[in-house]
């Protein structure tokens, strides 16, 4: 090979390796330098990303079922989860299942919309062997808290529903409506072997067939829940100001915060301060 033309195709590859190594690194870590790896279970795979150490915190972000861990900052919620607590506690955060921003995968099962997740939630805290932890979440945190709190009372030691989604009677199908003009369309398209007739009955069974209150939950249970709760209600279509105050109110062991709390921006520090006394109260002393 003549010399000049080795020359250049060695620089060129030496460029080109350094090029691609900060590029392969970055795909290592995520939000806020949050580590990121992959849980599986059966025909599920989940995305997660963890920051910082100390008590375990799950955060999950707003964003319906588009809600993936960007979520957790950017323009949408009113402070980075991560940047705030990560000093202080172990935070896990996942895309959710079939988020189509997100990289977490799986069935759509139609008999079991929200426990499906629940499933997801708890299978990625039994893979990182932890048994109790809090959570910290926004928007459909809501529902998705409280079925926690259903499902694994011993298990959640404290819980943050910060704007949460709740059942307008006036609005009854806003999610259905939304998620079959939005996230609905979007799936099919990505995934060849989802119908939109499946999208429905999916949709259908999570958000019409018990069109009430917090979707996952009774007010009997809420009135019967002994796991202290924080909850920073909101006052917008998908985020009810009557059912989170209504939630509040049921709770034997509820908190809520001042609202508005996220206007003017200046508030918005408060509220975060009220979320950290709020999770150190309820953090267990040994931790």
């Amino acid at each position: 090979m003549d010399p000049i033309r080795r020359t250049i195709l060695t620089t060129g590859a030496a460029v080109t390796a350094i090029a691609t190594a900060p590029r392969a690194f970055a795909q290592q870590t995520g939000q806020g330098g949050a580590a990121m790896s992959f849980f599986e279970k059966g025909a599920v795979r989940i995305h997660y990303e963890e920051a910082g150490s100390g008590y375990p915190l799950l955060l999950i972000a707003g964003g319906g079922l588009n809600s993936t861990i960007s979520g957790l900052s950017g323009s949408y919620p009113p402070f980075d989860s991560f940047v705030e607590f990560k000093g202080e506690y172990r935070c896990i955060a996942a895309d959710l299942r079939n988020a189509n921003a997100g990289q977490s995968t799986g069935p759509l099962e139609i008999e079991r919309p929200w426990d499906s997740h629940t499933d997801d939630q708890l299978g990625l805290m039994d893979h990182l062997g932890i048994d109790k932890f809090m959570v910290l979440g926004f928007c459909i945190d809501g529902p998705m808290i409280w079925n926690l709190l259903r499902r694994a009372p011993n298990r959640i030691v404290a819980a943050v529903l910060a704007q949460p989604s709740g059942s307008r009677p006036e609005m009854r199908n806003l999610f259905y409506d939304n998620n079959m003009k939005g996230w609905g369309p979007e799936l099919v398209k990505r995934r060849s072997e989802v119908t939109m007739e499946t999208v429905e009955k999916f949709l259908t069974r999570m958000y019409r067939t018990n069109p009430d209150f917090v979707f996952t939950v009774t007010r009997d249970f809420v009135r019967q829940c002994q796991t202290p709760v924080l909850i920073l209600p909101d006052d917008v279509p998908a985020h009810p100001y009557a059912v989170a105050m209504e939630a509040a109110m049921l709770a034997p062991n509820a908190e809520v915060s001042m609202f508005p709390w996220k206007e003017p921006q200046e508030r918005i520090p408060l509220a975060v301060r009220q979320i950290r006394s709020f999770l150190r109260a309820h953090r267990p002393a040994a931790a």
